[in-house]
């Protein structure tokens, strides 16, 4: 008997799985890359998976084809965002990670931030921008240097980050911003350690402490840059960690989150910590953390994966 033979042999009897990747959103090459790596751990492990991206087929076909569940590899509007949830709701296919709700306001980050203000969990201070904001006044509200983001993009994809108080640069951020989004965030800087913390089901992984080149984890130093160092274990002292542990998980029930998901975090410099955002449908790259902490808990990829797909299911 193969090796092959042998993984489906003991395979978990999961159905016919289609892996969805790509899609249509600005993200799509983290998607590729992401669906590329969870389709091949399935077929290692004897899972009877599939390649499919919902920018070349109708999402229709899932049911026609047969397939029992869906492992959701796309990353961004379109895929992460409630709608391809909703969709597969209708068409009573499982599918991993968040459900319609929680997938629609964990992608938006300013009504997530609404959500966790409102049970007073920590989050940087924000203003809502539009053309005709008065930049000034953004300044005098959330400091000199501050983030503009599209509201409902990930992977920093249109963030710029904005220093002195510099009305014409944060005009410029605005601009690049709503390319992307209406709906535009500026967000208070906030300084001091990326963090992020992962979750699988019920079980939080251990933290893992980000160090960019010149504190600028973007989009480039997050999937295609060797500068960027990541610690896991997290080195922070072992209660804290707890807390910040706990902390992600009382945010990801706030927001409705099941399956999996990883939240993005500050350690400021005086030692609080801020919630960024919330991930339900995080990266499994070859840079990607949510695996790195998988395996300091001694979960290995192709382990990672199956339990994700197990959580597979629907809202009603």
């Amino acid at each position: 008997m193969t090796q092959g033979e042998r993984n489906r042999a003991g395979a978990p009897n999961l159905g016919k799985v289609a892996v969805l990747m790509g899609g249509s959103s600005a993200e799509r090459e983290i998607s590729l890359l992401s669906g590329d790596a969870v389709l091949a751990a399935l077929v290692r492990s004897g899972i009877d998976a599939h390649a499919f991206d919902p920018a070349r087929r109708s999402l229709c076909a899932l049911k026609d084809e047969g397939y029992s569940r869906v492992f959701i590899a796309l990353h961004g509007r379109g895929g992460e965002d409630g709608t391809v949830q909703g969709l597969l709701e209708t068409l009573g296919i499982p599918y991993t990670g968040s459900g319609v709700m929680a997938s629609a306001l964990a992608m938006d980050k300013w009504r997530t931030k609404m959500i966790w203000l409102s049970a007073g969990l920590p989050t940087p201070g924000y203003r809502l921008l539009a053309a005709d904001t008065d930049w000034a006044a953004v300044f005098e509200d959330l400091g000199p240097t501050l983030f503009v983001k599209p509201a409902r993009e990930g992977s920093s994809v249109g963030a710029t980050k904005v220093d002195g108080a510099d009305r014409a640069a944060l005009a410029q951020a605005y601009a690049a911003a709503v390319q992307h989004d209406p709906l535009v965030l500026a967000e208070e800087f906030v300084g001091g350690e990326e963090l992020t913390c992962a979750f699988v089901a019920d079980q939080v992984l251990p933290l893992v402490r980000i160090v960019a080149p010149q504190g600028n984890y973007d989009y480039r130093h997050k999937y295609f840059s060797d500068e960027t160092r990541y610690f896991c274990p997290s080195g922070l002292p072992q209660q804290q960690e707890r807390e910040i542990q706990a902390l992600v998980m009382r945010s990801s029930q706030l927001l409705g989150c099941r399956g999996w998901g990883r939240a993005d975090l500050i350690l400021r410099d005086d030692g609080r910590v801020s919630l960024l955002e919330m991930n339900t449908a995080p990266g499994m790259t070859g840079h990607s953390l949510v695996p790195m902490a998988a395996r300091v808990a001694g979960i290995g990829f192709e382990d990672l994966v199956l339990r994700i797909l197990a959580e597979a299911c629907l809202d009603s």
